[in-house]
């Protein structure tokens, strides 16, 4: 805090098997490896230093045994004589806060456990209160939803600050006394973010923001004003500033981009999961000029994994140019938000743990009933595209469901969980020791023979996050099953291709479904 010290990461990765990537952009190409410890290999070890400026030294914190854990969310104390740290084991389904000593790196204490049957995944470090270098504010989802609590330095709890169904999502600050903290949640709506306050005492929480839509909000050092960032379905962006408790002042309003041009109908609703209780909001661009006597082909968009969440009240109900731009070609675009995704709750999200694919492809298939019930819809011409876990999705739908998807398109896709990282992999689902038959459930090179529509794969050849690897067994796979899917790689590109080359990406994706679907 006072920058007398510099904490950092230091890792040995010696024990992780390199996985090879090549430069081919060389006279002579070059293998580059990447150190990728996947699902139930050898792990990476890391330690926490702190460099010492007044004299130049460098300590490691005595983090001990077992090597193969996460230390997660350093926080400094305000007198910078304690870091703490959140101790993640490799199981992810322990955290333990322990404090140590700045000046020796000598462990002093473990202020609190938290444990899950599924995993825990602390996201925030402390947060001391202002003038009081004894208590913190912790964000945990420990009751199913992500709130904040109250602990002193010695471990003891004094209180939950904030309480409902529903999630903060932005811990913004306190007031100058302590008094006070700020935070974004989804209170209003879990499509909507608004901005609160509530006492440290405790209390009901006020809402700060009560327009419906998302405010991306910042308090000022003094606690005194909001700078708000705001998008709603009708406004495109607008940013005001307001003394607490007054009438905002606009500072920046965004014209409607859209003036001139002609744009398609958004509809955004709710359809019920496969468990038949769980409502799922979905967005629906409509074809331009849509006329309700004819049929129209649909494509699906799908991420459906934790960490995302793709309809929320912003601009156009936050639907992308792609989806407008085959809107105006005359498809329908769909996007769901299943559960496993972000932002509805610990047992919305971790209903996908240890059976990765099967409750996301089942609210998915919701949405194809929700489709075929419109009578519009072309039953016979329904594609599917995703990225990521999107792309394992996608995939995984078009060899699930054969007689539905005709056409398909996944990038970056997960095909063997076994060949997934360690931290994301065994978050969700194990090891492969632990769960063989989950990871062979979701292993998708297994099912190749199933591929009937046209399904065409794209990989960045010099991903580090999904490895080549994964599209190129599925491949394989498909060749021995005597299955033809169509593949194409981006040579010098990571795991999204970004840049000047996304507009060839796009078109290529755009060409794939014009001709097939």
């Amino acid at each position: 805090p006072r920058g007398s010290y510099l904490a950092f990461y230091r890792m040995d990765q010696s024990m992780v098997t390199p996985t090879p990537i090549l430069d081919f952009q060389p006279h002579q190409a070059v293998a580059k490896p990447v150190y990728y410890p996947m699902a139930g290999t050898p792990s990476h070890h890391v330690t926490v230093g702190i460099y010492h400026a007044a004299t130049g030294r460098t300590i490691y914190l005595q983090t001990g045994e077992p090597q193969e854990k996460y230390l997660t969310n350093l926080s400094w104390s305000p007198d910078e004589k304690t870091l703490y740290i959140a101790e993640v084991n490799r199981a992810q389904n322990e955290c333990q806060v322990k404090a140590y000593d700045v000046a020796t790196g000598r462990y002093l204490r473990t202020l609190f456990t938290e444990k899950h049957e599924r995993y825990v995944e602390p996201q925030h470090p402390l947060v001391f209160l202002p003038r009081n270098d004894d208590q913190f504010v912790w964000l945990s989802r420990r009751d199913g939803w992500n709130h904040l609590y109250l602990y002193d330095t010695s471990g003891r709890l004094i209180r939950q600050l904030t309480k409902g169904e529903w999630e903060v999502t932005n811990f913004a600050g306190f007031n100058p006394k302590g008094t006070e903290l700020f935070f974004e949640s989804t209170e209003a709506s879990p499509l909507e973010r608004h901005f609160y306050r509530i006492s440290i005492k405790g209390g009901k929480t006020t809402d700060l923001t009560p327009e419906s839509g998302m405010h991306r909000t910042m308090l000022s050092p003094d606690a005194s004003s909001i700078l708000d960032i705001f998008q709603s379905p009708t406004v495109p962006r607008r940013t005001t500033v307001a003394q607490i408790g007054r009438k905002p002042e606009v500072l920046l309003e965004a014209k409607n981009p859209d003036v001139g041009y002609a744009m398609p109908e958004i509809r955004v609703g709710t359809i019920t999961a496969a468990d038949g209780k769980t409502p799922l909001y979905y967005k629906l661009t409509m074809p331009l000029h849509f006329d309700p006597a004819k049929k129209y082909p649909v494509i699906i968009y799908v991420y459906g994994g934790p960490h995302a969440q793709l309809v929320t009240k912003t601009w156009h109900s936050s639907v992308g140019g792609w989806d407008i731009y085959m809107a105006q070609k005359g498809y329908a675009v769909l996007t769901v938000d299943s559960r496993g995704s972000a932002n509805r709750g610990a047992a919305f999200e971790d209903i996908i743990h240890r059976q990765v694919g099967k409750a996301e492809m089942a609210d998915q298939m919701c949405g194809v009933d929700f489709l075929k019930s419109q009578s519009w819809v072309d039953a016979d011409r329904i594609g599917v595209h995703g990225w990521s876990y999107g792309g394992f999705l996608t995939t995984n739908l078009m060899l699930t469901h054969n007689d539905v998807f005709k056409v398909g398109v996944a990038g970056g896709p997960v095909i063997d969980w076994n060949r997934y990282e360690i931290m994301y992999g065994e978050r969700y689902f194990d090891t492969p020791e632990e769960n063989p038959d989950g990871y062979d459930a979701a292993n998708l090179s297994k099912r190749a023979g199933d591929l009937k529509g046209r399904l065409m794969l794209i990989h960045g050849a010099v991903d580090p996050v999904v490895v080549w690897q994964h599209s190129l067994i599925f491949l394989e796979a498909c060749v021995k099953a005597r299955t033809y899917p169509d593949y194409y790689v981006y040579p010098s590109h990571e795991h999204n291709v970004i840049g000047p080359d996304r507009v060839h990406l796009y078109e290529t994706i755009t060409r794939y479904f014009t001709d097939h679907l």
